[in-house]
């Protein structure tokens, strides 16, 4: 860790506790303790301001640093960048904007134009901008609707929050922007369908039920994760992606899939969708396209979408007439650019496979072990347990306890996990994994490690 005096760190730390509004965070604990201030990092390790090291399984906290910290090749590129061109405005092209575009959608076939701003849910904001604006040149003003999936999540702003589908996240936010409608889960541990033989397509025929109850010339775009993240790790069953394409197609539907957490690799293909042989209208991503190291958020369309917005060039008001300021810094496609030749120099989607397939055997054997553990689910290095007080009846562990299994880790293993927060009320009972593409098993095996322990401690 870089050197510098305790009373430095102690600075530090109380400037944060005076002046540092943190995210989904309560702060009448910092009362009493000390805020987590990271100083440091290195790999899959970062260093608190106590000097403590940890073992970081959140990839920065929320499905961000991929490719692991202290990459001193992105901070090269990055730098080089701003001395030559820090920014300017989307309007206008730059060279890594243009070099970035061209190299992710090489990696999206179907897919060809690329809308840059600064989060996801920014990103997500402009497909409902494009669907609304479709819905009134196209349609008359209909086909306005969009649909979104119960536990899914696409951001903060109040629109975004409009197509959320976790409760928590929503409540004491209203009102919401009008014309969003919620479909039902896909999480097949919680069924919802009796003895439904085949669940996936049952769980996609809900959401026609939703499209026929609310009129399909009402509807424009459908939009959802390829795998839901912070509303449980939620893998769709088998069957159900397919099933949705057809529906999508049958009533003219944009499909509209959220990478904000999947995308460029974490499920071991570039894109999460990609493992379900499915052609969507837009897809949107930041996190873990730059892995933190800028910020950059991408809004991809096909041809046929793109090309609706150029189609009366004499029509002042028939353009997308959309802006994102932070979309014309060329900090975040220089780092892109590096992160994706990193991804490919190092056979890192490989990696993530390799290693996620080791890691849920691994979720499995503590399964074994541990009763508390009613389900284990992901793909690739994104990894889910839920946690549950009886398997029987599927009653989620208490929260509490949830999150002391987290701390545990902490305090214990000094390995950072995470758990579902302020998701959906009485269910934020899923222990989160998402570690860094680089992972190897002797790091994944400290954090089963560290889980091991702390359900034994905790659980017992």
């Amino acid at each position: 860790m870089e050197s510098h005096s305790d009373n430095f760190y102690r600075d530090v730390v109380e400037a944060d506790r005076a002046r540092v509004w943190h995210h989904l965070t309560q702060h009448k604990k910092f009362e009493t303790a000390d805020p987590l201030v990271i100083v440091k990092g290195e790999g899959m390790h970062v260093w608190n301001a106590a000097g403590r090291k940890h073992l970081d399984a959140t990839s920065g906290g929320v499905w961000t640093v991929n490719v692991g910290y202290g990459r001193a090749e992105i901070a090269d590129a990055v730098r080089d960048q701003l001395v030559a061109l820090p920014y300017y405005a989307g309007g206008a092209g730059t060279i890594p904007g243009a070099k970035f575009a061209e190299k992710l959608v090489s990696k999206m076939p179907g897919m060809s134009r690329v809308y840059y701003s600064n989060s996801g849910s920014e990103a997500n904001e402009k497909t409902y901008k494009i669907v609304r604006q479709i819905s009134h040149n196209k349609y008359g003003g209909k086909k306005n609707k969009i649909l979104y999936r119960e536990r899914d999540y696409h951001g903060t702003t109040i629109t975004a929050l409009s197509s959320g589908g976790q409760n928590e996240r929503k409540d004491q936010y209203g009102p919401f922007t009008p014309g969003f409608v919620e479909v039902p889960h896909c999480l097949e541990y919680r069924n919802q369908y009796g003895n439904e033989q085949d669940y996936g397509v049952a769980a996609a025929n809900a959401i026609e039920e939703v499209i026929l109850r609310e009129g399909a010339d009402t509807v424009g775009a459908l939009i959802l994760e390829p795998i839901t993240a912070g509303g449980g790790v939620i893998v769709p069953p088998q069957g159900y992606w397919e099933r949705v394409q057809e529906i999508c197609k049958k009533y003219q539907i944009l499909l509209i899939i959220d990478e904000v957490v999947c995308g460029v690799g974490r499920t071991g293909t570039w894109f999460g969708y990609q493992h379900y042989g499915i052609q969507p209208d837009m897809v949107t991503m930041a996190k873990g396209v730059a892995s933190g190291y800028a910020a950059i958020s991408c809004t991809v369309t096909t041809e046929e979408v793109f090309n609706l917005f150029k189609d009366d060039a004499d029509d002042p008001m028939s353009f997308f007439r959309d802006i994102s300021t932070f979309g014309g810094c060329t900090a975040g496609p220089a780092a892109a650019l590096k992160t994706m030749e990193i991804i490919e120099q190092e056979n890192l989607l490989d990696n993530v496979t390799t290693m996620g397939g080791y890691f849920l055997e691994g979720l499995e054997r503590l399964a074994a072990k541990h009763k508390v553990i009613g389900d284990v689910r992901g793909k690739g290095l994104f990894c889910g347990a839920e946690l549950v007080a009886d398997r029987d009846s599927k009653q989620p562990l208490d929260e509490k306890l949830v999150q002391a299994v987290v701390a545990d880790c902490v305090q214990n293993s000094a390995v950072l996990i995470g758990a579902t927060n302020r998701s959906l009320t009485g269910f934020n009972n899923t222990l989160c994994f998402s570690p860094a593409f680089i992972a190897g098993t002797s790091e994944l095996d400290e954090v089963l490690t560290a889980v091991d322990g702390a359900l034994t401690r905790l659980t017992a």
